[in-house]
């Protein structure tokens, strides 16, 4: 499976006491979902690694950002923005 994605990410959501100390530097794990469906123009959603522990006592998910497929090989569902329809009342207004 190929592809690329853009993404953006709010460092401010970011819990200090994950980032992991490693010989090259500091790391954090993130989870990134690719979904079929777009909300916004965005199919991609990215969140905070959770343990085993965490996972399996359904703790809520730190949600830290999101993005869109851009190109892929066919394997993955880009996004596409949904087309806003402007709704028009009785006596013409648009809102």
């Amino acid at each position: 499976m190929a592809g690329l994605i853009t993404m953006s990410l709010d460092v401010t959501k970011l819990p200090k006491e994950k980032f992991i100390k490693g010989k090259k530097g500091v790391y954090y794990n993130f989870t990134i979902a690719i979904n079929d469906e777009t909300k916004y123009g965005n199919n991609v959603s990215m969140y905070d690694a959770q343990t085993q522990e965490e996972r399996q006592a359904k703790a809520q998910r730190n949600y830290l950002g999101n993005g869109k497929v851009i190109w892929n090989n066919g394997t993955i569902v880009n996004a596409e923005k949904e087309a806003q329809v402007a709704e028009v009342s009785a006596d013409g207004d648009i809102f």
